[in-house]
């Protein structure tokens, strides 16, 4: 198949989670194949899983992985505006990768103009640089409430006048209506620049879904580019939100193919209000020798080999909320029953003694009591540490590579014995009896080493190497063999 796409192609999904992120993400590595040279954007983001770039700036996660499907090193311009909420009403802004400071809603409203210049001067670099940009959208362009001065959605692709695609999930139910609904809530020129539609995650007979699509485009008189089969098992990094799907459960560790010894490595994770990166624990919930839970902060934690406290970005009003739902003791019953423990970034910062936030940083100003099982204090200060790593684990001095996203330091006498090293300089903590790591750096079960020595520590070793890398590559590439042979691309 041979096609012309435009410069600028925009992916819009009538509702969150429509499958947006993967759609470009496909359309980005079908591009490459091809030899074209195509790079992702987003105007703005809105989320918690974010990413380090070469040049130590901050972007979404989904944008570096788009980028991966591209072949090219992640870089700023291709997540200029990303959100980081702290709280249910305000959030960090970053701009062109770093952070300029926290804002409310009404604030950040006044503001869109000048972020509107940084995402209108970041797509002129990348079409300086590229023949194709891959646009995603964020939400649904039907939401009323945020339409004025919006950047994300049709209000960029009026800006720089490219044409849309509309994606909606149909196994969340109600497809056509969604669709429908989104078109009926645009203005003329909107509804004029979408291009067709991609109905994402469907199960069964197509044949049983063809008078749907004919009614669909009758009533629309636009095409039906494609319908995307339900992919089992793709694990692409998630933009954000923890699938409810997950809690609670081990997700599909119990129907993966690989063969495996019938002990596995049972792992659980308290699901925080502001959890940030839980994309570290994908390579867990992947691996058939893990068994990974996410549980609710309410509920009590079952049995488990390791408990992992995850990165927040309001690690003072997490860790009142834990101890809240009494996990000081529930944490403290499981070390008593032998089980080990990892805190990861702000979950490394929750084990000392206090977490000091002097400028508000997070929310408000003030000091914060934290765990206490470990001798150290953590400040948190204006300036964040971003960089990617490439460390080595004391304990067997097995390698890992891993990212820094944080805004403090933590000192203390604990520290004189340090996790690991990165570049002469030593990060972390290792509790003297051993049960106990804390760690400023995610990412670092990706690497199936690093992903040994941890597991090793916690008294399990593992039979089957899994690189979380190779995973990934392969759910790429299987995102675009299915856009390959169910899209039609070459109707735009």
């Amino acid at each position: 198949m041979s096609f012309q796409m435009p410069s600028t192609l925009m992916i819009q999904g009538t509702t969150s989670d429509a499958g947006k992120s993967a759609l470009v993400a496909g359309i980005c590595r079908v591009l490459h194949r091809k030899g074209i040279k195509v790079a992702p954007f987003k105007p703005q983001n809105m989320a918690l899983n974010s990413a380090v770039t070469s040049e130590g700036g901050e972007i979404g996660r989904a944008q570096a992985l788009q980028a991966r499907a591209c072949g090219l090193d992640p870089h700023t311009d291709m997540n200029p505006v990303l959100i980081k909420p702290n709280t249910d009403v305000g959030a960090q802004i970053i701009i062109n990768g770093q952070a300029i400071g926290n804002m409310d809603a009404l604030d950040y409203h006044e503001y869109k103009q000048t972020a509107m210049q940084a995402v209108l001067d970041a797509h002129q670099r990348l079409s300086e640089k590229y023949e194709v940009i891959v646009v995603e959208g964020a939400g649904s362009p039907a939401e009323i409430n945020l339409r004025d001065k919006d950047i994300a959605n049709m209000g960029f692709a009026e800006a720089v006048d490219c044409p849309v695609i509309l994606v909606s999930d149909i196994d969340r139910g109600g497809v056509f209506a969604h669709i429908v609904g989104t078109l009926e809530l645009l203005s003329e020129s909107e509804q004029a620049r979408v291009a067709g539609f991609v109905i994402n995650k469907f199960r069964g007979d197509i044949a049983l879904l063809r008078s749907g699509l004919d009614w669909l485009e009758a009533r629309t008189n636009k095409p039906v580019l494609g319908v995307l089969p339900y992919l089992h098992h793709l694990y692409l990094d998630a933009e954000d939100s923890i699938n409810s799907s997950d809690l609670n459960s081990s997700d599909n560790n119990s129907s993966n193919p690989v063969e495996t010894a019938q002990s596995r490595c049972k792992i659980i994770v308290p699901v925080l209000p502001r959890i940030s990166n839980h994309t570290d624990f994908d390579p867990l919930r992947v691996h058939p020798q893990v068994e990974l839970e996410y549980i609710h902060i309410e509920d009590s934690p079952p049995p488990a080999d390791l408990i992992i406290l995850p990165g927040s970005k309001n690690v003072c009003a997490d860790l009142a909320l834990l101890k809240k739902h009494n996990w000081p003791e529930k944490i403290n019953r499981h070390l008593r029953y032998g089980g080990k423990l990892l805190g990861i970034c702000g979950g490394f910062q929750m084990l000392g003694r206090t977490i000091h936030d002097p400028d508000g940083i997070e929310d408000q100003t003030g000091s914060s009591e934290a765990l206490g099982l470990l001798d150290f204090e953590s400040t948190l200060q204006k300036q964040k540490t971003l960089r990617n790593v490439e460390g080595t684990i004391l304990s067997d001095n097995s390698t890992f590579t891993g990212y820094e996203i944080h805004a403090g330091i933590s000192q203390g006498e604990a520290l004189a014995n340090p996790f690991s090293e990165v570049n002469g300089k030593q990060d972390g903590v290792v509790s003297d009896d051993g049960q106990i790591i804390g760690t400023y750096f995610h990412g670092l079960f990706e690497k199936s080493e690093a992903l040994q020595s941890i597991l090793n520590w916690v008294g399990f070793k593992l039979e089957v190497t899994q690189d979380y890398n190779q995973v990934r590559e392969k759910a790429i590439e299987r995102m675009a063999d299915a856009i390959e042979e169910n899209i039609n691309l070459s109707i735009l």
